[in-house]
């Protein structure tokens, strides 16, 4: 195998995106071996601008799914992983939405979105095909994330007349801060109860809104947390990832990860060729 080269670039966005974009990646990755990346879920909303050949993307791995190729793609929150099929080599730049900023920026709620991969000019039109122009025309990271804010701060303003389209129920957003801020670590009937709602409620609220049960969200979030761990360059044992991302043993953390990733832990760190890439 030829030496691999990784260049991964985080920034965040502009302060009046920070409520709606929670980061920008710019990566560059060469020399890898052929294969599929597991592209987790999380608590964001991703979308991911291709700087070279279109992503070969399928919304689930190794279960047939059917692999579809696009310059840009935006997908909502998942409970699995998708299959990015590459030759070795990925160049693009992939924004991290907050479910708030699927309002704001798309135009509708993250339910909308939740299992789904579509491409971005399906929600922002004109807008996403500009804002691929300037990334792919730009020549330094620092200039194609100044792009993104310039263009997102767009799609927020364009919006600004339809708060109605935008709105989410105060206690939906503050449910879905405190999950995030326990790393799903956290009672879901102990939220509703300190929001003044039941669970059930907060539950159909929370699902309508965001896409997933708060339930499940927690999970996610729990997953999100040890897959962090796991793809350390010099991660823990599996039974410590398990201990600090808050399973209640090692068992619990394999039962997640083959259900969100397709592959038991193993399986996945034998097949991921980016693991070490940032």
């Amino acid at each position: 195998m030829e030496d691999h080269a990784a260049t991964r670039v985080y920034a965040r966005p502009a302060p009046a995106l920070r409520e709606y974009v929670d980061s920008y990646v710019g990566f560059d990755l060469r020399g890898f071996p052929r294969g599929v990346h597991c592209g987790p879920p999380s608590r964001a909303l991703t979308a991911v601008i291709s700087l070279s050949d279109p992503l070969e993307v399928a919304a689930g791995v190794d279960d047939g799914s059917p692999v579809t190729r696009f310059g840009s793609v935006a997908g909502g929150l998942m409970c699995r992983s998708v299959a990015i099929h590459h030759d070795g080599r990925q160049q693009g730049v992939q924004v991290s939405l907050t479910p708030l900023g699927a309002r704001a920026i798309y135009g509708m709620p993250a339910a909308e979105l939740a299992h789904r991969l579509v491409p971005l000019d399906e929600l922002l039109g004109a807008l996403a095909v500009e804002l691929v122009d300037r990334l792919r025309s730009a020549t330094t990271w620092a200039a194609r994330f100044t792009a993104l804010d310039e263009l997102l701060l767009r799609a927020v303003g364009r919006g600004a007349c339809g708060d109605h389209v935008r709105w989410v129920r105060p206690e939906v957003a503050e449910a879905w801060r405190r999950l995030v801020a326990a790393r799903g670590c956290v009672q879901v009937g102990a939220v509703a109860a300190e929001l003044g709602w039941s669970r059930r409620y907060l539950t159909e609220r929370f699902r309508g809104e965001v896409g997933l049960s708060p339930k499940t969200f927690a999970r996610v979030l729990r997953f999100e947390h040890a897959h962090e761990l796991a793809t350390m360059h010099d991660p823990l044992p599996w039974a410590d990832v398990a201990t600090v991302s808050g399973y209640a043993d090692q068992a619990h953390l394999v039962r997640d990860w083959s259900e969100f990733t397709g592959r038991s832990p193993t399986a996945w760190r034998r097949g991921e060729v980016l693991l070490g890439t940032g």
